[in-house]
């Protein structure tokens, strides 16, 4: 890691930190599946940063500008019945998916989270893939995890919120107002192995884990491919 590279590290560890706290609806009779969770999850972290209440002087901009100033932790709990209730009566915007739903809430201090929040649970957020995934359609923005990292649905989301972040940061106005039009499509997909390499290295975003949880520190989780970006790409790396 160079100096710079150091310098910023250390500001974000030294900034007050703030978490964006995410929760997924996971009722007992009909859970998501796990793709459309994820998908649904990084979108929600794209609407909310798209909104108007994030943004300028909107009601949840000092808060988004000091999370986004530190380290960008997100944490995704589940709520079902009455939970799921509560949490949606806090200040937030509910994203739906094809049957997933996830709430995503205005950045809270690391140790000052809602009490209806705090008290629901990070674990049982495994989910699966009852029918086959769809093929990407073509210039959809993909996420793609890595295919060497076993990740819980849970920790799959937030990386994948890390990723739609990572890719709208670099976007132009324009890029994100087109996105943002299309209802923020987008894909969740494991990489094959044999890309995966080629991919991580293609300059395109890559998210790399402070190892928090569940896996090892620095580990690149999550490649953001967005069409915009890619475009901008020498075109041989993709060859």
């Amino acid at each position: 890691m160079s100096s710079s590279q150091d310098m910023r590290a250390s500001f974000r560890d030294e900034a007050p930190q703030y978490v964006l706290p995410l929760v997924v609806r996971i009722e007992k009779a009909e859970p998501p599946a796990r793709t459309d969770a994820l998908e649904t999850a990084a979108r929600a972290v794209l609407v909310l940063l798209a909104d108007e209440r994030a943004r300028g002087e909107g009601e949840w901009a000092e808060e988004v500008r000091a999370w986004q100033d530190a380290r960008i932790r997100k944490v995704v709990r589940r709520a079902r019945g009455a939970e799921w209730r509560k949490a949606a009566a806090l200040p937030g915007i509910t994203v739906p998916g094809e049957r997933a739903e996830v709430r995503v809430f205005p950045p809270v201090p690391l140790d000052g989270w809602p009490k209806e929040l705090a008290k629901l649970q990070v674990s049982g957020t495994d989910l699966d893939d009852p029918e086959p995934v769809p093929p990407v359609p073509a210039q959809r923005p993909v996420l793609w995890l890595n295919p060497d990292l076993g990740m819980s649905a849970g920790k799959a989301m937030a990386q994948a919120g890390h990723g739609a972040q990572l890719a709208w940061w670099e976007l132009t106005g324009a890029e994100r107002a087109a996105w943002r039009e299309s209802g923020f499509a987008l894909a969740v997909r494991t990489a094959p192995r044999e890309r995966w390499e080629q991919l991580s290295a293609s300059g395109l975003p890559v998210v790399r884990d402070a190892g928090f949880t569940e896996i090892a520190p620095g580990s690149c989780t999550v490649v953001a491919d967005h069409p915009a970006l890619r475009a901008r790409l020498e075109p041989q790396m993709f060859l």
